[in-house]
């Protein structure tokens, strides 16, 4: 059963599930979305990687995916778990970002060339649990780049927990703790804004999530 939090003749707003594609394909969330609201078509306007859930924004028509994909259109706020608890209580990273392509997989490095790009997010922590060693992270984004999120934090020693590909290992995650906790934007002169919370389960339920305030 899909999560829709919002529909209207433009848009629709739903809550993905981790393990399903974001963007167009068979067996895609939008697929199901198509299927579930009887819909010909929608328009992606913002993607979350296949192994990340939460909160996303769908247009129904061209002109409303013109609207929504325009650069800043969209705040986009994520809750991680992250390894370890030596973060500063709140910061903005700006890192240079370098996608491997044939590997997946996203680098922070050192000199601007050839497929490097800039990126930035802002973050806060929430909470710590001394006992696993993990923080509850808010996290703003200002750019938007492939695996952004996953690869700063792991590039200060802080991978997003049960992400293996950056290092963030732990068999007793179900899925990667990274999800998309809120998405505001405005259209046609309204401003909306949607937030759900991450399932009661490890490790999210190690914190006490109903107190979150965006």
């Amino acid at each position: 059963m899909i999560e829709i939090l919002y529909d209207c003749p433009h848009f629709t707003v739903a809550v993905k599930p981790a393990g399903f594609l974001s963007e167009e394909g068979e067996g895609s969330f939008p697929a199901l979305l198509k299927q579930e609201l009887s819909l010909p078509s929608l328009y992606p306007v913002h993607r979350l990687d296949r192994v990340v859930s939460g909160v996303m924004v769908y247009a129904k028509t061209q002109q409303a995916a013109a609207e929504l994909s325009k650069e800043n259109a969209l705040t986009k706020t994520y809750i991680a778990t992250l390894k370890g608890v030596g973060l500063p209580k709140e910061g903005e990273l700006n890192d240079l970002l370098f996608k491997d392509s044939k590997k997946n997989k996203t680098y922070v490095v050192n000199a601007k060339r050839k497929g490097v790009r800039e990126a930035s997010l802002s973050y806060r922590v929430l909470g710590k649990n001394a006992d696993k060693a993990v923080s509850l992270v808010l996290v703003t984004l200002k750019t938007g780049r492939s695996h952004q999120i996953r690869a700063q934090f792991s590039h200060r020693k802080h991978p997003v927990l049960g992400d293996g590909k950056y290092g963030g290992s732990d068999n007793a995650v179900k899925n990667i703790a990274l999800f998309s906790h809120e998405l505001s934007f405005s259209f046609q002169g309204k401003g909306y804004k949607f937030s759900v919370l991450p399932p009661n389960e490890y490790p999210w339920n190690l914190f006490p999530l109903q107190e979150i305030r965006g």
